[in-house]
C-alpha cells in the first residue's frame, strides 16, 4: 500500500504524458519570466558598460584637431592612457610637445567620455573601475535575500503567488532604477530589485520541473535554457540599438507587470498542493489537465488516499498524540539528516562554482577584443548547442558523470587560456567559447540535478539555499575584470581552479537518472542508500 501511495502522482503524470496540451500551456506562461530573467540577470553588463574616455585637458579641448593628444597623454599597452596625463607647463595655444612636461605624469582631474549611454559617463566614474564593477556585485548580492525569501513564500504559500510577487518587485524597482539621479540611488535600487525580485527564475524553474515526470525533465530544462539564452541575446541587441542605459531598463522591466497577473489564472503545482495536504485541489488540477490533454484517467488513481505522503500518513495513523507533537519540524529533520546536510553543502559549492565561472566568462566577454555586443551575443549563443548537448547526454550517461566530465573540461580550457601568447586572439576566443560551452552544460545539468536530490516539502527552500550560496560566485564574478588589470589571464586561472575542485567533490553525491522526484526526506535519503548498494555490488 505504501508503494502505491508514493508513486501516485508520478503515475498520473505518466498518464497525462510528458508534454500534453496542459503542460505546454503552463510551460508557455512559465517561460515568459524565464525569458525576462535573461534580461534582468545580465542588464548591468550594459548598464555599467565600460566605455572609452580620456583625461580632460581644458587648455587644449577647444582645438579643432586631436593631434595634440599624443603630446598630452602617455601610452599604456599601445594605447593612450585613460587615467593619466603629462603635466601642462605653459600657455602654448597649439598644445605642442613643448607645452607638456613628459617627465611628470599626473592623475586626471576630469574626463572626456564617448557619447555612449552608460552610468560611467552619467555619474562620472572614469578610472573608478571598482565603482563600475560594484554595480554588478550589489545586484548579485541581492540574491542572498531574494532566493531564501522567495523560496519560503513559494514553499509556504505556493509557486504562483511567489512568482507574481517577485515579478511585481522586478517591475517596480527595475523601472525606478532607470530614474536614478545619483550613483548611490542607483545602487540602492539595484539591490532592491534583485533582493525582492530575483527569485522569479528559480520559482519558474521549480514549477516547470514539477509539471513533468522524470523523463520530461531534461527536455523541459533544455527549453528553459533556450528561452533564457534568447533573453540574453535579445538584451544585447536592445542595448546595441538603444545605446542608453535608462531606455534599456525601461524596455526590459515593463513586461514584468504582465507576469504579476499569473496568480489570477495559472494553476498551482499539483505536487506542491499534495505536499501541503490539499489533495482535493490537486485532484481538481489533475482532472483539468486530463480534460485539456483529452486523456482518461481512472477515478481510482485520483483518490486522495493515493497521494497521502509518509509525513501526513504518520500523523493520521499514530495513536500517540504526544509523539505527533514531538515530531520535529522539516527544518530540524533536514539538519538531523547527515545525508541531506552533506548533499546541501556540496550542491551549494557546485552552484557557487557554476555561477562564478558562468557569469565570470559572460561578464569578461565584453572586455574581449572586438564589438562588445557581438562578443556577448556569441558567448551567450554558445549556450544553445550546450543545452542541446545536455538533452543528448543527460538521459544517456547520467547527471553525475556528465557534470564531472564538463567540470574537468571547463577547468582545463580556462587554465589553458593563460598559456596562449597574446597575439593568438583567434585561438583565445575559441578556448573562451569552449570553456563557456562546458560550464553551461555543467550549470544546466546542476539545475536539474539539485532539483532531483531534495524532497518536495523543502525543495524550493533547499534549492534556494544552494542558489543563495551560489550567489557568492555571482557577487565575485563582476569583480574578476579587476584581476585582469594585474595579469590578463588571472581570471581564467581562478575559473579553472574552482571547476577542478568541484569535479572532485561531486563523487560524494548519488546518481538520479530516471529516479522519481522524492517527496519526503526519507525518500531523498533512500536515493543515496540505493546508490551505495549498487556501487558495492
Amino acid at each position: 500500500m505504501a508503494n502505491e501511495k508514493e508513486v501516485g502522482l508520478d503515475e498520473v503524470l505518466k498518464k497525462l504524458g510528458p508534454f500534453g496540451r496542459y503542460t505546454v500551456f503552463n510551460y508557455a506562461f512559465v517561460l515568459v519570466p524565464v525569458f525576462l530573467a535573461g534580461f534582468f540577470g545580465s542588464a548591468y553588463n550594459f548598464e555599467a558598460l565600460d566605455i572609452k574616455y580620456r583625461c580632460e585637458i581644458p587648455e587644449c579641448e577647444g582645438l579643432n584637431h586631436t593631434l595634440w593628444l599624443e603630446n598630452a597623454i602617455p601610452q599604456e599597452k599601445g594605447e593612450l592612457s585613460r587615467c593619466k596625463m603629462y603635466q601642462y607647463i605653459n600657455g602654448d595655444d597649439s598644445c605642442s610637445a613643448g607645452a607638456f612636461n613628459t617627465s611628470v605624469v599626473q592623475e586626471c582631474d576630469s574626463y572626456v567620455y564617448t557619447d555612449q549611454g552608460s552610468v560611467v559617463k552619467e555619474f562620472d566614474l572614469g578610472c573608478q573601475n571598482w565603482k563600475r564593477t560594484l554595480i554588478g556585485s550589489i545586484h548579485n548580492a541581492g540574491f542572498f535575500v531574494a532566493l531564501p525569501l522567495t523560496g519560503f513564500i513559494s514553499d509556504k504559500y505556493g509557486r504562483t503567488i511567489a512568482l507574481s510577487i517577485a515579478s511585481l518587485m522586478n517591475g517596480i524597482f527595475g523601472i525606478a532604477r532607470s530614474f536614478s539621479t545619483s550613483y548611490t540611488m542607483l545602487l540602492v535600487f539595484e539591490f532592491l530589485e534583485a533582493s525582492l525580485g530575483a527569485g522569479h527564475f528559480t520559482t519558474s524553474f521549480v514549477m516547470a520541473m514539477e509539471l513533468v515526470g522524470p523523463r520530461g525533465r531534461v527536455f523541459g530544462n533544455t527549453m528553459i535554457n533556450f528561452v533564457y539564452v534568447s533573453g540574453m541575446v535579445t538584451l544585447a541587441g536592445l542595448a546595441w540599438y538603444l545605446q542608453n542605459w535608462r531606455h534599456l531598463l525601461r524596455v526590459i522591466f515593463t513586461p514584468a507587470f504582465f507576469v504579476v497577473s499569473y496568480f489570477l489564472f495559472l494553476k498551482e503545482s499539483p505536487r506542491w498542493l499534495i505536499s501541503k495536504g490539499r489533495y482535493e485541489e490537486a485532484i481538481a488540477v489533475l482532472r483539468n489537465a486530463a480534460k485539456m490533454n483529452r486523456v482518461d484517467i481512472p477515478e481510482e488513481m485520483l483518490k486522495p488516499q493515493n497521494f497521502v505522503k509518509n509525513t501526513q500518513e504518520d500523523t493520521k495513523t499514530s495513536d500517540n498524540k504526544d509523539e505527533i507533537e514531538k515530531k520535529p519540524s522539516l527544518f530540524m529533520q533536514v539538519i538531523k539528516s547527515r545525508i541531506i546536510v552533506t548533499r546541501l553543502v556540496i550542491c551549494s559549492y557546485m552552484w557557487m562554482s557554476c555561477t562564478f565561472i558562468y557569469y565570470g566568462l559572460s561578464i569578461n566577454s565584453v572586455s574581449l577584443a572586438g564589438n562588445k555586443y557581438l562578443n556577448f551575443m556569441l558567448v551567450a549563443m554558445v549556450e544553445i548547442p550546450a543545452n542541446i548537448m545536455c538533452l543528448i547526454v543527460l538521459d544517456r550517461f547520467g547527471r553525475k558523470r556528465v557534470i564531472t566530465v564538463t567540470y574537468v573540461l571547463s577547468g582545463c580550457l580556462c587554465i589553458s587560456l593563460s598559456t596562449l601568447p597574446k597575439d593568438q586572439v583567434w585561438w583565445s576566443f575559441v578556448l573562451y567559447l569552449s570553456g563557456k560551452f562546458c560550464i553551461t552544460v555543467t550549470y544546466s545539468s546542476t539545475y536539474i540535478y539539485v532539483s532531483e536530490v531534495f524532497p518536495t516539502t523543502v525543495r524550493q527552500s533547499l534549492l534556494g539555499f544552494c542558489s543563495t550560496m551560489g550567489r557568492f560566485g555571482t557577487t565575485l564574478a563582476p569583480l574578476t575584470p579587476l584581476l585582469g588589470l594585474y595579469y590578463d589571464n588571472l581570471p581564467a586561472i581562478f575559473f579553472g581552479s574552482v571547476a577542478l575542485i568541484a569535479s572532485i567533490l561531486i563523487y560524494k553525491l548519488p546518481e538520479t537518472i530516471n529516479v522519481k522526484l522524492p517527496d519526503t526526506i526519507e525518500e531523498a535519503e533512500e536515493i543515496s542508500r540505493r546508490n551505495n548498494k549498487e556501487n558495492n555490488v
